[in-house]
């Protein structure tokens, strides 16, 4: 009988371009507990990230004579942070031909996007168009705090318990019957209830996390 094989968990990372999205995703994995090489061509973004980050080197990296003696290919992931699209294609190009297992690529446009996952990019990310989305659905929508796309049509919201669920349990209030979305999670201060049962009685404060079409979100944004 086959056994299925577990993924494996990442435990380096390179960043490449340490501008303000590099530098944060860096600094925070940095944080987490794991190790992370970090690459500029920039002297002063490197210095800025000398002390937060395993290591830092000023490097350009679509030289590959720089990235082989940096030893890329070794990490378990590689973050291509690099705004300006040639050089973005490049050093994508390079990190996959140097073979490293996963490169995650941010992309500045849909066409960005595109030429980075044909270019074979296991993961694109949009931070800036990700972040314009979030934003919208915060300032118009009564209490959502925070949105998350999953996919297209499909998202994660973070919404503050309204006043008349207070007191209520959630099989009273019955939001899978009224909005056909799914409670994953209400936190509580410094509490989080991971997929809360039927008797779990709302408090004033709470704040919801749940999963569903947007379209379906969205009416429980309405709520205020």
């Amino acid at each position: 009988m086959l056994t299925k094989r577990k993924p494996k968990i990442p435990k380096t990372f390179a960043v490449l371009g340490l501008g303000r999205f590099g530098s944060s995703l860096a600094r925070t994995l940095y944080e987490m507990g794991y190790e992370v090489l970090g690459v500029d061509r920039d002297e002063e973004s490197v210095q800025n990230m000398a002390d937060y980050l395993t290591q830092v080197v000023q490097a350009n990296a679509t030289d590959e004579n720089a990235m082989r003696s940096l030893g890329i290919r070794n990490v378990d992931v590689c973050v291509v942070s690099i705004g300006e699209l040639q050089t973005s294609v490049l050093a994508t190009m390079l990190v996959k031909e140097l073979g490293v297992p996963q490169v995650v690529c941010k992309a500045i446009s849909d066409v960005h996007g595109k030429v980075l996952t044909k270019l074979g990019a296991d993961r694109v990310v949009y931070p800036e168009r990700d972040m314009g989305h979030r934003m919208a659905h915060n300032l118009t929508s009564g209490n959502i705090i925070d949105y998350i796309e999953l996919a297209p049509g499909y998202s994660i919201i973070e919404a503050t318990v309204t006043s008349d669920y207070v007191g209520q349990t959630l099989r009273q209030v019955d939001l899978r019957a009224k909005y056909g979305i799914n409670i994953i999670a209400v936190r509580r201060g410094e509490k989080v209830e991971v997929v809360p049962g039927a008797g779990f009685v709302f408090e004033e404060g709470d704040i919801l996390v749940a999963m569903g079409k947007d379209e379906k979100l969205e009416r429980l944004g309405e709520q205020r």
